[in-house]
């Protein structure tokens, strides 16, 4: 831990306390004195002398497999070569004891970062998982102004990296006033492998967890294994060694006035009624602790209230209770804002039952949904979405505000989205024209980044199990949410897959592997992706897909038939009429295959289906035609590879 002092306006000082860089060690395990152990030690203990002598990068592997070990280490562009030096052993230390058995790590202290693993990541696009760190003192003054100057750093980290040797590409750091005496100080990196699109993507998702963690924060940092920002009201060792800040300068604020009597030019006293004189100097001694004190209990009242404000919210639920963050509802408010329940404000039914639009008292409109006494969902569904709701954040995801539990009733409340939902307008044939392929191909990268948050921003990992057109509300701007938690599982932290015998979902968006075997995992969910984007573009639903020319088709089938006759292009809504690029619909197709594949490892993950929409120039895979549609669509020597069989009892008309 650092301990820091920072000087704040109005003459109050305030000790703040920042997390030092911590280490995150997450996949699997190895045995103490393996090989691979023995193989960690040695890289390590060698690094920061590799390091130094590589020009602060050192990119390597050590080792036989399965016991390889893969290292990437790299110091701050401009860091002297002792100070380099230091961070990379310090860090490789760290790692050391504070990761004495896992095959992955990384850390990201303020001069250098070092990684290792069991695989080979370098080049790789899976994001990895995400650190907070931040002080827990707040700006008083202007909290947003790291947006403002965090998206002038992304801007040069991408635009300095073709002109950097190798090793010191994607790096940048400046700074920005908040006031005539306080300075905003900023750096973000990538690892140097990475597409400019990728590392990109990497920060913007670092912003996006700064503006929801720790926007008013005076400090911190966001690290993920291939890129790092990090903010302070100081310059920090090793960014600033070497950078010249030529800061933006704020209109000046008010400055505090020396007394509280009006002053005397050229005067450096002030006479009593005893004649004797006052000197500022003893003014200022009795103000300013006075000043101090105030400052402090308003503070402490401040804190109070806000500790009360944000206490857990504990409500009972069966056998079990729900600890929420949020605001607890009384019914008597819901009905209110309902009118009731009446039937002129029900938008929407489902099998956890009504949904109501309502308006509170304070004019916020609200998503009211209601459970039904006769649904078939119950207890267990609205715990979890209960719990899972007051936990996600993020823009693409639908909002919860608050619940209500009193007698049989159990009502979630969520923000309010419009424009309803995706199938709404998808498969209306009077709505679909409103959909242009622009809209479309927004929502698709919109779907995809709230996936990407809940498998791997969120913690713990979120596998949603209900992806479908129903299930992604849009807002005012026809922006994606994806709703509806009810059936959504968590993972661990060292876990990947699960199994259940409970199938739940909707049949027709289901991975094989689900439908037949109840596995489950992200990819799983990368699967009901995929038939999602061939429904946003062809605007045709695949459990009712019906082609004349092809009576015992779904729409999985003839996307591959199409696939394969090298005419994927007719797969397009005609009423989006011409207002595409032929390039990127071929792209979204291309990626809906591979997110179709039969084999959940050849599925990609959701970074790199990320990396594949927003990096137009990257080679996209071959996808394998699926062992189910060989029969249809004719087989394929060269593509017929597959180990996995589908249970024959379930015939082609009723697979996804």
């Amino acid at each position: 831990m650092k301990l820091r002092t920072s000087i704040l306006p109005i003459f109050f000082f305030s000790l703040i306390t920042l997390g030092s860089a911590q280490e995150v060690c997450f996949n699997g395990f190895f045995k103490p004195n393996s090989t691979y152990d023995l193989n960690r030690r040695i890289v390590l203990s060698s690094l920061a002398s590799n390091v130094t002598s590589h020009n602060g990068f050192f990119n390597s592997s050590i080792g036989q497999n399965p016991n390889t070990i893969f290292i990437l280490a790299m110091c701050i562009p401009g860091t002297k070569p002792e100070t380099c030096s230091d961070c990379i052993k310090a860090a490789s230390d760290s790692l050391s004891q504070s990761c004495p058995n896992q095959t992955e790590a990384y850390t990201w202290p303020d001069s250098c970062m070092v990684r290792y693993s069991n695989f080979s990541f370098y080049g790789s696009y899976d994001i990895g998982p995400s650190q907070e760190l931040y002080e827990t003192g707040d700006i008083n003054s202007n909290v947003t102004v790291f947006d403002r100057i965090g998206e002038d750093l992304m801007e040069r980290t991408l635009a300095e990296a073709p002109s950097r040797t190798h090793g010191h590409k994607y790096y940048a750091a400046g700074g920005a006033s908040l006031t005539t005496s306080l300075t905003m100080y900023g750096m973000m990196q990538c690892t140097p492998e990475l597409s400019p699109g990728f590392c990109g993507y990497c920060l913007r998702s670092n912003l996006d967890n700064y503006k929801l963690c720790c926007r008013d924060k005076q400090g911190g940092s966001i690290t993920r294994p291939m890129c790092f920002i990090r903010w302070d009201l100081h310059p920090f060792a090793g960014a600033f060694e070497n950078v010249t800040l030529s800061p933006p300068q704020p209109k000046a604020l008010p400055q505090p006035p020396l007394s509280l009597t009006t002053p005397v030019s050229d005067q450096a006293s002030k006479t009593g009624k005893d004649g004797k004189t006052i000197s500022i100097g003893t003014i200022v001694a009795v103000i300013v602790p006075i000043l101090v004190i105030l400052v402090l209990l308003v503070v402490g009242f401040v804190v109070f209230k806000r500790s009360k404000a944000y206490k857990t919210v504990t409500v009972q639920v069966g056998d079990e209770v729900i600890p929420i963050n949020s605001m607890k509802f009384k019914f008597k408010t819901i009905e209110a804002a309902t009118d009731k329940f009446s039937d002129s404000n029900l938008i929407g039914q489902g099998g956890f039952g009504e949904v109501y639009r309502g308006k509170l008292s304070s004019g916020t409109e609200v998503a009211v949904k209601r459970l039904s006494k006769t649904s078939g969902q119950g207890a267990k569904e609205f715990k979890n979405e209960a719990l899972l709701g007051a936990k996600l954040q993020h823009r693409n995801l639908v909002r919860l505000l608050g619940f209500c539990v009193e007698g049989e009733e159990k009502i979630l409340l969520y923000e309010f989205v419009p424009n309803k939902s995706l199938d709404y307008f998808l498969f209306d044939p009077r709505r679909q024209g409103e959909l242009d392929w622009t809209k479309r191909c927004n929502i698709i990268k919109g779907i995809a980044r709230g996936l990407q948050y809940l498998h791997y921003d969120s913690h713990p990992t979120i596998i949603h199990r209900d992806l479908k057109a129903s299930n992604i509300l849009l807002d005012a701007d026809m922006n994606p949410k994806i709703a509806d938690f009810g059936t959504a599982r968590s993972f661990g932290a060292d876990q990947s897959k699960a199994n259940t015998k409970t199938i739940v979902g909707t049949y027709g968006y289901m991975s094989p592997e689900y439908a037949m075997r109840g596995h489950f995992s992200m990819k799983s969910d990368v699967y009901s992706f995929g038939i999602l984007v061939l429904e946003i573009i062809s605007g045709k639903m695949n459990s009712s897909f019906y082609h004349i020319d092809d009576a015992d088709s779904n729409l999985v089938i003839h996307a591959w038939r199409l696939w394969r006759n090298k005419s994927p292009l007719k797969l397009l809504d005609t009423t989006m009429g011409e207002s595409y690029q032929n390039d990127e619909v071929l792209r979204c197709i291309h990626i809906a295959v591979l997110c179709i594949q039969e084999d959940p490892a050849d599925r990609p993950t959701l970074p790199a289906i990320i990396l594949m929409l927003i990096d137009s120039i990257s080679t996209l895979p071959v996808p394998r035609t699926p062992r189910f549609c060989l029969s249809i669509i004719g087989d394929f020597s060269s593509q017929s590879t597959h180990n996995s069989i589908i249970d024959a009892s379930i015939g082609d008309s009723d697979l996804p």
